[in-house]
């Protein structure tokens, strides 16, 4: 509950008679005598009064751990567990992405949308292993769609999972997976969305091959990526996207550029749900 003084409740405004010292008819200042020490005092009186509510409001915010900033922030992080049900799909995942500069060496990436999951459970969504990492969450809802690279020879798999979790307990789980790696380890891989028809026809658990994983620490969101080859290829060593993209990496994933693939889209999804965030708790009420 935000304590915090609402409009009305703060410095009160004193309206004061117009000056005895100022003359109508002339611009001449009349003597100033006994009357300053009575004025000093009162305007002393309501500075004080006026620091006063100032400083109950402030130490009442304080006392309570409250402030407008924080009020914002759970705003955000509510209004960003809602947007599953709220906010379009082409919003969500944009029947293509520009990636300036997103490929090796920097060269521009565009990757278009070719299936959209239906949102759905998070049942038989993820490897066991990776289920059970995730499960102090929560699954409320999972929401997934697959893009092609221009070429149509890479194919990825994007992901947004909205959890049960509270700001608390989603700040421990991004502890938890940075400081285990557990966002690194190949038997945590998220699973593709494969879909009859599309050049991620194809695309299942064993075509695999890089992929990336953040819980957010702002959202009840967990966002993940998993990118392969559109040829079905199957792939023995699957690496993160951080080691696909390292310089002087010589895996065939890493080759074809697969790690800047899963990466991009990763980050572009994942801002533009921070967007549709902000833009939602910043309209008028």
């Amino acid at each position: 509950m935000d304590l915090t003084p609402g409009p009305g409740s703060g410095r009160p405004f004193v309206f004061l008679a117009r000056p005895a010292l100022y003359d109508d008819t002339t611009t001449r200042l009349r003597p100033v005598g006994a009357w300053v020490r009575p004025r000093a005092a009162a305007a002393a009186a309501c500075v004080v009064l006026g620091l006063g509510l100032i400083g109950g409001a402030a130490t009442g915010s304080w006392l309570t751990g409250e402030s407008d900033a924080a009020g914002s922030s759970r705003n955000a992080y509510v209004e960003a567990g809602e947007l599953w049900h709220s906010v379009p799909v082409d919003e969500l995942f944009p029947p293509s992405i520009k990636g300036e500069g997103a490929g090796p060496g920097g060269a521009d990436r565009t990757w278009d949308r070719v299936a959209v999951a239906p949102d759905s459970t998070c049942k038989d969504a993820f490897d066991p292993l990776l289920r059970k990492a995730l499960a102090p969450a929560g699954c409320l809802r999972l929401l997934r769609a697959t893009y092609a690279d221009a070429t149509r020879s890479h194919v990825t798999t994007v992901g947004l999972l909205f959890t049960k979790a509270d700001a608390d307990a989603m700040r421990a789980l991004r502890t938890r997976f940075t400081e285990e790696g557990l966002d690194s380890r190949p038997d945590l891989m998220p699973r593709p969305y494969a879909a009859e028809g599309t050049p991620a026809a194809d695309f299942g658990d064993r075509q695999r091959a890089t992929w990336t994983l953040s819980v957010l620490p702002d959202a009840p969101v967990v966002a993940y990526a998993v990118s392969g080859f559109a040829d079905g290829r199957v792939v023995t060593d699957p690496e993160s996207a951080a080691d696909a993209m390292k310089v002087g990496a010589t895996s065939a994933p890493a080759q074809a550029g697969l790690g800047n693939d899963v990466k991009g889209i990763a980050d572009r999804v994942e801002r533009g749900l921070r967007k549709t965030v902000t833009a939602a708790t910043e309209k008028p009420s």
